[in-house]
C-alpha cells in the first residue's frame, strides 16, 4: 500500500434543530397555552487516534464529512433529537491543521485520543419556553444555530525512539532489517525507501524500541529536492538519530556528513542539534588491515565528538552493540522526555 502521509478533508458539523411554535388542543381545554419543544442539538466531529490504521490512504477519496442535524421541536414540549456524533479514525501521531487559519488544533498521540474538530450548532428554542405572566400566548421560537464547518489539513507524523537518516543507498533499510522484524525494499540503487517504514528492535529482558526508516535525503532536500522534505519531519518525533554514511569504495563519508549536516540546519525545529549518533556502515568493504586507519581518518575530517560505531548491517555485525547502546541510552532518559511537538513545522 502506497503510504499516504498528508490529506485534507472537509467537515461539517450538524445544524441544530429548529424550536416549534405549537399551541395545546385538547377538547374542554379550550386555552391550553403554547407547548411547542426545543429543536435538537446538531452533531460535532470528532477525530479519533487508532493504532490500527497506519496511512492517510483513506482520505484519498474520502474527503467530505457530516455529522448529524438535529431534529425540529414539536407539539407537546417534544424536544428534538440531537444529532449524531461523526467520529473519523486517523492514524496515531497524526496533527490537525486548520487551513483557513494555519493553525495547530491538535496532535493525536496516543490511541482512543479524541479531538473535536467542529462542534454542532446550538438546538432552537420553542415557544413554551417564552411563556410568561404578561405573554400568555407567545408565538415567537428560535432556529437552530448552524455548525462549524472547517477543512482541514492531516499530517502524519511517525511515532519512534530512534530515526535513521542518511543519503540515498546508505544502508539504512539493511539495519532496519537486520535488528528488527520489518522488511523494507532493499536493492543496489538509491531511493530503494520511497516511504518511510517503523521496525520493532527487540533484546533480551523484555525490552525494546521503535526505529523509524525514512527515505535517503540529497542536497537540497530542506528546500524540497528529492524525497527529503516530505520525510523529515518524522525525524521531529526521534529521541535519537543514528546518521548512517557508506564508507565503501563507492562512499564519500565526510561529504555526505556535510550534506546531511546542513539540510538538517536549513530544515530546522532543532533537528541540528539533536543528539546524533555517527554510524559507520559497510565495513565489510574496507580491507581488515585498512578499517582502523580508515575509520579514523573519517573522523578527524570530520571532528566528530559524539558517538561513533562501526558496523556492517548487510553481515549484522556490530549492530548488537549499536542497537544494545541505544536501548541504554533511551532507558537512560527521563520518562517525560518527548521530541519536538508541531508547533512549528518547516518547510511549509
Amino acid at each position: 500500500m502506497k503510504f499516504i502521509d498528508e490529506a485534507i478533508i472537509e467537515v461539517r458539523a450538524g445544524d441544530g434543530g429548529n424550536g416549534c411554535v405549537s399551541f395545546r388542543r385538547e377538547k374542554y381545554i379550550p386555552m391550553g397555552g403554547p407547548d411547542g419543544g426545543d429543536g435538537g442539538d446538531g452533531g460535532s466531529v470528532y477525530l479519533r487516534a487508532d493504532s490500527s490504521i497506519n496511512t492517510l490512504v483513506d482520505f484519498r477519496h474520502s474527503r467530505r464529512f457530516m455529522a448529524g442535524r438535529g431534529e425540529n421541536g414539536r407539539g407537546r414540549n417534544c424536544t428534538g433529537k440531537s444529532g449524531d456524533d461523526l467520529v473519523i479514525r486517523v492514524p496515531v501521531g497524526t496533527v490537525v491543521h486548520e487551513t483557513d487559519t494555519g493553525e495547530v488544533m491538535g496532535d493525536l498521540t496516543a490511541h482512543g485520543q479524541r479531538l473535536r474538530v467542529a462542534q454542532g450548532g446550538f438546538h432552537g428554542i420553542g415557544n413554551a419556553r417564552f411563556k410568561s405572566s404578561t405573554n400568555r400566548a407567545p408565538r415567537q421560537s428560535t432556529p437552530g444555530t448552524t455548525g462549524e464547518h472547517r477543512t482541514l489539513q492531516l499530517e502524519l507524523k511517525l511515532l519512534a525512539d530512534v530515526g535513521l537518516l542518511g543519503m540515498p543507498n546508505a544502508g539504512k533499510s539493511t539495519l532496519i532489517s537486520a535488528v528488527s522484524s520489518a522488511r523494507p525494499r532493499i536493492a543496489d540503487y538509491p531511493f530503494t525507501t520511497l516511504h518511510p517504514g517503523l521496525g520493532v528492535v527487540e533484546l533480551p529482558g523484555q525490552r525494546s524500541f521503535v526505529m523509524a526508516d525514512v527515505p535517503g535525503l540529497i542536497k537540497g532536500a530542506a528546500g524540497g529536492a528529492g524525497l527529503g522534505i516530505r520525510f523529515l519531519r518524522h525525524l521531529l518525533r526521534t529521541r535519537l538519530l543514528l546518521h548512517l554514511v557508506d564508507i565503501g569504495p563507492n562512499g564519500n563519508p565526510v561529504e555526505d556528513v556535510a550534506t546531511i549536516t546542513a539540510e538538517l540546519q536549513a530544515f530546522g525545529a532543532g533537528l541540528a542539534t539533536r543528539e546524533r549518533w555517527l554510524v559507520l556502515n559497510k565495513i565489510d568493504l574496507v580491507p581488515p588491515d585498512r578499517r582502523a586507519a580508515h575509520c579514523r581518518e573519517i573522523l578527524d575530517a570530520l571532528h566528530w565528538e559524539g558517538p561513533v560505531f562501526e558496523v556492517s548491517a548487510s553481515e549484522r555485525t556490530g549492530t548488537g552493540a549499536l542497537v544494545e547502546a541505544v536501548m541504554r541510552y533511551i532507558e537512560s532518559l527521563p520518562a517525560d522526555t518527548d521530541a519536538d511537538g508541531p508547533d512549528s513545522l518547516p518547510g511549509e
